[in-house]
């Protein structure tokens, strides 16, 4: 789709199908967002980018995205919402976490800060305390950190019986 330099996407009334989204003067955040990451601004692009940073900090995966996006009368493959969660994780918009090597999770805080994964019920929070790292190990030989990933995985207590 092409870019829309001076426009940006306008909410319907709930109910109405997505063909009737339209294209208002001005720029949105998720417009210039987009733009500052160095993305064209495509309509798929800024509706997802709405959806996507419209709320706090979370953590989502293409199939919850795809969820939102179909809540919302946004006719998109899953196919291109994982194309554009790609994208927007290689402009540096999002961080992608892989708690246990099958799924990933897109998280919209591109800091570095741990999480919990909660086993069983597939989902990934913030830790909300500070963790405190007291020394890096030395990088091998030749090489240099280029990221660092926390993932403290847990699961609920059985019940006492």
């Amino acid at each position: 789709m092409d870019a829309y330099p001076d426009m940006s996407v306008i909410d319907v009334p709930d109910g109405e199908p997505s063909a009737q989204r339209g294209f208002c003067h001005g720029e949105s955040s998720a417009f210039r967002r987009l733009r500052d990451a160095g993305l064209r601004p495509t309509r798929q692009r800024v509706l997802l980018a709405e959806l996507l940073f419209g709320q706090e900090h979370r953590h989502v995966t293409a199939e919850t995205l795809f969820a939102e996006s179909v809540e919302a009368n946004v006719q998109l493959s899953l196919a291109t919402v994982y194309n554009t969660l790609n994208q927007f994780t290689q402009a540096g918009l999002l961080r992608r976490i892989g708690p246990d090597g099958s799924r990933s999770f897109f998280d919209t805080n591109t800091t570095v800060h741990p999480h919990f994964y909660l086993h069983g019920e597939d989902r990934l929070i913030d830790v909300p305390e500070t963790l405190v790292l007291e020394q890096m190990p030395e990088p091998l030989p030749g090489h240099e950190i280029s990221r660092l990933d926390i993932i403290i995985h847990i699961r609920r207590k059985s019940a006492d019986i």
